[in-house]
Order: structure tokens, then sequence, then C-alpha cells
């Protein structure tokens, strides 16, 4: 991505170095184990987190960050002001005002809103503190264990978290949040999937117009972003944790589904076309 000279956001809350401690319980779900793995296959590290009641301690720890972990620092936070400048602009010409959210960088844990997170929970939205959580050594994870590198494939992941903030104002967030509570594990997460995939379409939304306003993309960086959302598919990711997929545990869609909604994003730019709750489930 063509980056140089891009402003870089101010509503960041750089942790890294400071480690959060402390005793952690969880709500009415019960013992959920969360990881990397919860959230490459289907888990969603948000609904997770957001029954943990949590009380800790912030500590310093002995972190000295090395130049390639200041430039990623400074690519997310470069990404994120990308962010609220296209969807500033685009909630404006939908007659709708946008307030950013924040950013949190950490190593290691800390304390959300949402409850505890750690660096094995991924990237994820608080809603209640409208806030992403990225610990920065997700990126490299992403590159070695999933073959899933590159700047685009990083501003993506950046790009889905901030299109679940754009759900919290749209007021998506907390209708199907509240409907998932009343329904059978399986049509929740068929809910979640509907979520997810818009994310996805709203990651390429901001990617189209930031590409109009900036001349952001180079040779390549489509490519990237499509393979990231095909590597983290639930069925590719079923597979190959398990040799089999259960299609009834999907939490984030398919290969073909994350890329088709994403590709679509990037296609159209448009804030109306990423209705996912009115297509049939097995059209999406």
């Amino acid at each position: 991505m063509r980056l140089g000279g891009r402003r870089e956001s101010d509503n960041v809350d750089d942790r890294r170095g400071k480690r959060s401690v402390g005793k952690v319980s969880l709500g009415i779900g019960g013992t959920i184990v969360v990881g990397l793995i919860i959230w490459l296959m289907g888990g969603n590290p948000m609904d997770v987190i957001t029954k943990q009641i949590a009380e800790g301690t912030t500590t310093e720890q002995n972190y000295t960050p090395t130049t390639e972990d200041e430039q990623i620092a400074k690519f997310a936070k470069t990404i994120l002001a990308g962010t609220e400048d296209i969807w500033a602009e685009v909630f404006a010409q939908n007659g709708m005002k946008y307030i950013p959210p924040r950013m949190v960088l950490f190593s290691g844990a800390t304390q959300s809103g949402c409850g505890n997170a750690s660096s094995s929970t991924g990237p994820f939205y608080c809603p209640a503190d409208q806030t992403l959580y990225i610990d920065l050594s997700f990126f490299e994870e992403m590159r070695t264990q999933l073959q899933a590198g590159g700047d685009f494939a990083y501003a993506y992941v950046i790009a889905h978290e901030v299109g679940h903030h754009v759900q919290y104002l749209l007021g998506t967030l907390d209708k199907v949040h509240q409907i998932q509570q009343q329904v059978s594990e399986k049509e929740s997460n068929q809910l979640s999937v509907r979520l997810e995939l818009q994310a996805d379409y709203y990651a390429g939304v901001w990617i189209y117009h930031d590409n109009q306003k900036f001349k952001s993309l180079e040779d390549g960086d489509i490519e990237e972003g499509l393979n990231a959302a095909s590597q983290i598919g639930d069925d590719r990711l079923q597979m190959q944790s398990q040799g089999y997929t259960v299609p009834d545990a999907f939490n984030h869609g398919t290969s073909a589904q994350r890329s088709r909604w994403l590709k679509k994003g990037i296609q159209t730019g448009d804030l109306r076309g990423g209705d996912t709750f009115s297509v049939a489930y097995s059209d999406l």
C-alpha cells in the first residue's frame, strides 16, 4: 500500500510494555477457552469476553520496541486514520455523523471495557468502550501461521474491526446481539456469520474510498486481502485443525463467503450494499 506522507490517528492508546494482570471470572456462558484458533475458526472474541468480569492491575514490563515494532505500530495508526477520514465522509454523504473508535495497542494482556484481553484472543472490537484491541504480534502470526501476510492483509484486519464499529454506530450490532440471546445456538451462529460478512464488506467499502481519495492500492494488494479473507474462512480452518467441517458451528463464514463480501465492498464502495441479513443464508 502507498501510505507515504499520510497522517497517523490520535485515537490510539499505546499500552505496549504495560501488562494487565489479575483475576478473571467468566459469566453466564461458563468457562470459555479463548485463543487464536478460536478467533480464526469462527469464535467471536467480542462475544467471549463481554461475559467476563475482570479485576486487574497494570504492571510495567521490560519492553523495548524494535524498529520493526515501531513500523507496524505506525502502520496501524495510519490505517486507523484512513478509516477515520473515509468513514467520516461516507457517513456525511448518508446524512449521518461518524464518531471514530479508539484503538489500543498492547503486548501480552490488557483490560478492555469488555473484560480481559490477551494476545491469544486476537484482534477484536469492544462495543462497551467503542475500542479496537490489537496485539500487533498477531500480524506476524498471520504471516507465519496462515500464509496471509502483506500490508493490505493487515489493513484488512483493522478495517474489519472498524467495520464492527460501523455496525455499532448504525445500531446493527446491538440489535443482532439482542436477537442472539433469544434463538438457538445454530441460529445465533448464523447471525454471527452475517455480522462478520458485513464487517468484511465494510472493510471493502473503506478500501474502495481510500483508494479513490489517496491512490493507496498497489499491484497485488487486493489479492493479498482476498487471500487473507480466504485463509481465515471457517471451513478452511476447521479442515486444517480437525480434518472435517461443522457448518452449524461456523461463526465468520466460509473462505468463499468472506472473499466474496470483501470483494463486493471493494468493487462497489456503497454503504447500503452490504445487507447480509436480507439474503437467504444459503446464498451468502
